[in-house]
């Protein structure tokens, strides 16, 4: 056993640092809808071997932003609405998708007003990156959008039927704990969303 873990340890110090190398050989649509295509990937790993993957792409956009919207009163705002994936209530933050030749700060402050009627004084930047790697090539963008002020809830998409919610800061997870005992999903984003916008306020 001793042996084993050494031998493991080795192996580890000895590939530090070293990437990996793989390549996209080929990608095909196998179907479109309005938003979404099904691809096929074929890519070669790291020993050289053909390998086939599937994934989800969106159509007509630049990848998806998220808002962490923190008022001057020390709340916060989520949004509920119904996912038909998941056949369910989900609370989140807002988000939406980034059009083609938009900005992503832009596009954040779009969707905040659309979803909350919130129009944002400050964007912070947070992160970005894969939303679920393993079976969609969606980036995220997250903001902080801060000095927070009403305007009016901005024209939605048809099928947008949403509900704002606004939480104490130091309620949060009490709150998210009890809207999940009553049957609503949580995105998981929100917990590290909150956790990084908490530490640039």
């Amino acid at each position: 056993m001793i042996y084993v873990i050494r031998t493991l340890y080795q192996t580890k110090k000895r590939c530090k640092g070293i990437m990996k190398r793989y390549e996209i050989v080929n990608k095909k649509t196998e179907w479109e809808g309005r938003f979404l295509r099904g691809v096929g990937i074929t890519y070669r790993d790291s020993l050289g071997i053909l390998r086939k993957w599937e994934s989800v792409e969106r159509r007509n956009c630049d990848g998806i932003v998220a808002v962490v919207p923190f008022t001057d009163e020390g709340e916060v705002i989520f949004i509920r609405q119904f996912r038909p994936p998941v056949s369910s209530q989900v609370i989140e933050f807002p988000a939406g998708l980034n059009d083609k030749g938009e900005s992503t700060e832009n596009a954040a402050r779009r969707e905040l007003l659309e979803e909350t009627g919130y129009e944002a004084k400050e964007m912070v930047f947070l992160a970005k990156g894969p939303l679920s790697s393993g079976s969609s090539g969606e980036i995220l963008t997250a903001y902080l959008a801060r000095g927070l002020r009403f305007e009016g809830i901005g024209q939605r998409d048809e099928t947008e039927d949403i509900e704002v919610l606004k939480v104490p800061v130091d309620e949060v997870y009490e709150r998210l704990s009890r809207l999940e005992a009553e049957g609503n999903f949580i995105d998981l984003k929100v917990f590290g969303l909150m956790e990084m916008a908490k530490r640039v306020v």
